[in-house]
C-alpha cells in the first residue's frame, strides 16, 4: 500500500478521536472514497488551527488575569465563564498536534495517550457548550429577571464552573476508557467495540453527545437569548446591549461551527442503524466526506472566539493594549492614541475598567 492509499484509508477509518465505525446493517465497511482529502492537508489544517488557538486563547486568559491582578477589577460572572471557555479551548487545541501526526502516520503515541487525549478532547467540548448555556442562563436572569436576581451570583459562578468541569469529565470517561491502540493495517486510536451490544453502546454514546453535548444546550440558549434580546429591545441600556452583542456573536459562531457536524453525525447514525433506507456504499462514502469536512469546521471553533473578542469588543482591545503597555511591548503614546477615541485617556480607561465588563 503506497502512502497516498494509506492516507485515504486512514482518514476514512478515523479522522481524529471521533469514530464513525459502521453499525447495524452496515457492519461491513464500504470501500473508502474520500475525494480531495489527504493526510498532508489535514495535518497542515490541524497545525494552523493549533497555532491560532494557542495564541488567541492564551491572550484571552492573560487579559483576564491582568485585569484582576494589575487593575484590581473584580470580574463579572460572564467574564469568569468566558475565561473558563478560553481554558477549555486551550485544552482542546493541545490535542490537535497529536491528531495531526495521527492522520499522517497513524497512532504512534501509545495506549495511555490515546485514552488521555481522547478524554481531554471530549471533556473540553462538553465544557465549552455547557459554559455557553450557563452564560445564556446568567444573562437571562440578570436582564429579564433582574428584580429577582441576587447580586451575589458572582460568588456562585466558581461553583457552577467546577460542576461543569466535573460533569464534562464524567461524560468523557466512557469514550476514553473504550479507546485503545489497534492495528488494522496501521496503528489506530479507536474504540474497541465488537458485537451487536457494542453497536447499541456506540449509538447510545452518539445520542448522548447529540442530546447533552449540543441540542439540549442549544435549546436553553435559544430560549434564554430570545427572551433576553426581546427585553433589551425595549430598553435603552447601551452598556448591556454592547455586552450582549459580543455574547450573541460567540454563541452564533459556536452554532455555525458545530451544527453542521452534529446534523451530519445524526444522519450518519440513522443510516448506519438502517433507519433511513439509504444504506448504499456510494451514499455512505459521500456522508463520510461531509463528516470529515464538517469536523474540520467544528475543530476551527477553538480558534474563533479570541478573534471575535478582538474585532467586536472595544473593552477587550483596550485592556489588551493596557496589558501590553504595562510590560513595555507597546509605547504609552500608542496606547493613549488608540484609547483616546473610546475612553478619553489611559487614566479613564483604568477607572472605567473597574465598572465595565471585558465583553463590552
Amino acid at each position: 500500500m503506497d502512502s497516498e492509499e494509506y492516507e485515504f484509508d486512514f482518514i476514512s477509518d478515523e479522522l481524529s478521536n471521533a469514530t464513525y465505525e459502521p453499525v447495524g446493517e452496515l457492519a461491513t465497511p464500504c470501500d473508502p472514497s474520500i475525494w480531495g482529502l489527504s493526510g498532508s492537508a489535514l495535518m497542515i489544517t490541524y497545525i494552523v488551527v493549533f497555532v491560532l488557538s494557542m495564541l488567541g486563547n492564551s491572550l484571552v486568559v492573560y487579559v483576564y488575569v491582568y485585569v484582576v491582578c494589575y487593575m484590581g477589577k473584580l470580574r463579572t460572572s460572564t467574564d469568569i465563564y468566558l475565561m473558563h471557555l478560553a481554558l477549555a479551548d486551550l485544552l482542546f487545541c493541545l490535542t490537535l498536534p497529536f491528531w495531526a501526526v495521527y492522520v499522517r502516520s497513524g497512532w504512534i503515541f501509545g495506549n495511555i495517550l490515546c485514552k488521555l487525549l481522547t478524554g481531554l478532547q471530549e471533556a473540553s467540548i462538553y465544557v465549552g457548550v455547557f459554559l455557553l448555556a450557563c452564560i445564556s442562563v446568567d444573562r437571562y436572569f440578570a436582564i429579564v429577571k433582574a428584580a429577582q436576581f441576587l447580586s451575589s451570583r458572582r460568588h456562585r459562578v466558581g461553583l457552577v464552573c467546577g460542576v461543569v468541569w466535573l460533569v464534562a469529565g464524567m461524560l468523557s470517561l466512557p469514550v476514553a476508557l473504550r479507546k485503545e491502540v489497534m492495528t488494522e493495517g496501521h496503528l489506530m486510536c479507536s474504540e474497541n467495540l465488537t458485537g451487536e451490544s457494542n453497536d447499541k453502546w456506540r449509538i447510545g454514546v452518539r445520542v448522548m453527545r447529540h442530546t447533552l453535548g449540543f441540542f439540549l444546550p442549544l435549546v436553553v440558549m435559544v430560549f434564554c437569548y430570545g427572551n433576553t434580546v426581546g427585553t433589551l429591545l425595549h430598553t435603552r441600556n447601551m452598556q448591556k446591549q454592547k455586552a450582549m452583542r459580543v455574547i450573541l456573536v460567540v454563541v452564533l459562531a459556536f452554532v455555525l461551527c458545530w451544527l453542521p457536524h452534529n446534523i451530519t453525525i445524526l444522519i450518519d447514525t440513522l443510516m448506519r442503524g438502517g433507519s433511513l433506507g439509504l444504506e448504499s456504499c456510494d451514499i455512505q462514502n459521500r456522508v463520510d466526506v461531509v463528516l470529515h469536512v464538517t469536523q474540520l469546521m467544528a475543530y476551527t471553533h477553538c480558534a474563533v472566539n479570541p478573534v471575535l473578542y478582538a474585532f467586536i469588543s472595544q473593552k477587550f482591545r483596550n485592556q489588551l493594549l493596557a496589558a501590553l503597555c504595562k510590560h513595555g511591548l507597546i509605547s504609552n503614546r500608542l496606547l493613549m492614541a488608540y484609547t483616546k477615541g473610546s475612553v478619553g485617556s489611559t487614566g479613564s480607561l483604568r477607572s472605567r475598567s473597574r465598572n465595565t465588563s471585558v465583553t463590552q
